[in-house]
């Protein structure tokens, strides 16, 4: 494996680094989740996005699924979070990880009585911040899609359910 191909060309380095303080409220409150938008694909230059997911007690997660365009990654901070590698549920404690290529079949949940806290990171960056806004929004207004709806909504977002 080699490195990219050069992308900044520059004579002298850039000054363009962007910081985010660990005590940053969270940019997504739901009844079950706390999302920080660490750094989205728009913050990023699509390089990546990277977004800190916090679970209270018993609030599930993401059915088994599949994207076509992201791959996605999972770093457990603190908690226990079931994870599903396409194969097996393994519970992920503080500095678990799992990576999950583009297409591989992957799920995550807290079915335990504490709070779980990971790190999610989706390559290359693609808008996810829409998908998570608009599935609080179906949440809190109780608002229910048809099947064909869901389908649509969900390929949009390039999440394909298993």
């Amino acid at each position: 494996m080699s490195y990219p191909s050069v992308r900044y060309t520059g004579d002298v380095g850039a000054v363009s680094a962007t910081y985010r303080p660990a005590d940053t409220p969270p940019d997504l409150v739901t009844a079950r989740n706390r999302v920080g938008y660490v750094a989205t694909g728009a913050s990023t230059n699509g390089e990546f996005g990277l977004y800190r997911w916090t679970m209270e007690p018993r609030s599930g997660g993401a059915e088994p699924h599949y994207h076509r365009t992201i791959s996605e990654s999972f770093f457990v901070l603190s908690g226990q979070v079931r994870l599903y590698d396409g194969r097996t549920w393994v519970e992920g404690s503080a500095g678990d990880f799992l990576h999950v290529p583009v297409g591989g079949v992957h799920a995550f949940s807290n079915d335990t009585d504490a709070t779980a806290d990971m790190l999610i990171l989706f390559t290359p960056g693609a808008p996810r911040e829409a998908y998570f806004e608009a599935l609080a929004e179906m949440a809190a207004s109780g608002r229910r899609l048809t099947g064909d709806e869901l389908v649509a909504f969900l390929a949009e977002h390039d999440q394909y359910l298993v």
